[in-house]
């Protein structure tokens, strides 16, 4: 069925939602290896909320590939996050974790101000959430 799996991948299910991307077997693939980014990014700052895991890694790791540095929004997920964070960083690229809810206004704005304070500026927003 898919490049990356001899068969259909079997279906996942954890008991408390969000779920963590450490608990998934096998483990999604957020990047191929392969991948070589081309610079298109280069220079600029991006914000992706849910940025953890799932799709919201999957592009943290593409920008970071495209030379972005990046802020990371998530809820609780410890784990997933420093695993983002690392990879992100193994780009050559910096990377910021915000932990919080984005269903609170005050924190959305502190997401913003601490994004352009610690990155120095602000160019793109992904909003991943749920």
């Amino acid at each position: 069925m898919s490049l990356n799996y001899p068969e259909s991948p079997p279906a996942q299910s954890q008991d408390e939602q969000p779920g963590k991307q450490t608990e998934m077997a096998p483990k999604p693939i957020s990047m191929r290896e392969s991948y070589v980014g081309s610079g298109k990014l280069m220079g600029k700052v991006a914000l992706i909320t849910g940025g953890d895991s799932g799709i919201g890694r999957a592009v943290a790791l593409h920008f970071a590939a495209e030379g972005a540095n990046v802020a990371i929004s998530y809820l609780e997920e410890d784990t997933d996050a420093n695993e983002t964070k690392s990879q992100v960083e193994s780009h050559g690229q910096r990377c910021i974790l915000l932990k919080g809810d984005i269903g609170d206004e005050s924190f959305c704005q502190e997401l913003v101000n601490r994004t352009v304070e610690d990155l120095g500026r602000l160019d793109i927003l992904v909003n991943n959430a749920a």
